[in-house]
């Protein structure tokens, strides 16, 4: 059994986690070392040495299985802002905020870890295949444009934690701002769309930290 009843809602067993767990790996595995065109179920269900059947009984759709992608990278990326920072945020409720003891985690450390992500080739180009999904399928762009507005939440959050003399909707514009800044030059700092300069870095840094409490 993959599955148990708890509270009225399937829950997980232990194998059924692990199983799940592979199913992410292909499906990570699948998007970046062949990219979004060969990103079918079957391919997907291939790499992983599973029926499609199997596949689609923890992903009945290919969006469910980009959503579950994406979580789990938010998950981790909360995850290391927590253990540098001492930040934490929940994924679950993006405008809860708990701050580290003896004060606010600083603008400037947040930012570091924030791009530190980037020199990761394989997440870079995992986001990348990912938008390139969503430009054809709308049950993907669907996706795609929630888990972006959790993320801009989170960054509001943070940002009005910070400023609590700024309104509501200006500490939305900044988290946007921030968010569109911070993924546009993933691309460019990646390799895939320019050079990455240490000039770049120092300025990008600056704007960056400068959106979030200036």
């Amino acid at each position: 059994m993959s599955e148990e009843k708890c509270g009225g809602k399937p829950q997980l067993t232990r194998q059924g986690s692990l199983r799940r767990t592979s199913l992410l790996d292909a499906a990570e595995t699948v998007l970046v070392a062949k990219g979004n065109a060969d990103a079918s179920l079957r391919a997907i269900a291939g790499e992983a040495g599973v029926r499609v059947g199997h596949l689609q009984h923890y992903f009945p759709t290919r969006a469910d299985l980009i959503k579950a992608v994406l979580e789990r990278a938010l998950d981790r990326s909360l995850e290391r802002l927590a253990e540098t920072t001492g930040l934490r945020l929940d994924r679950e409720d993006p405008s809860a905020i708990e701050v580290p003891e003896g004060g606010r985690a600083e603008p400037a450390e947040v930012v570091a870890v924030v791009l530190a992500e980037q020199d990761d080739p394989q997440l870079v180009r995992l986001y990348v295949e990912v938008w390139a999904l969503a430009a054809r399928d709308d049950e993907i762009a669907a996706v795609v444009r929630e888990f972006y507005q959790k993320y801009v939440t989170h960054v509001e959050a943070f940002v009005q934690q910070g400023r609590p003399e700024w309104s509501a909707g200006f500490c939305r514009a900044r988290a946007e701002t921030f968010v569109a800044l911070v993924e546009g030059a993933a691309l460019m700092r990646s390799g895939i769309a320019g050079s990455r300069s240490g000039a770049m870095d120092q300025q990008l840094a600056q704007q960056a930290v400068q959106l979030l409490r200036d």
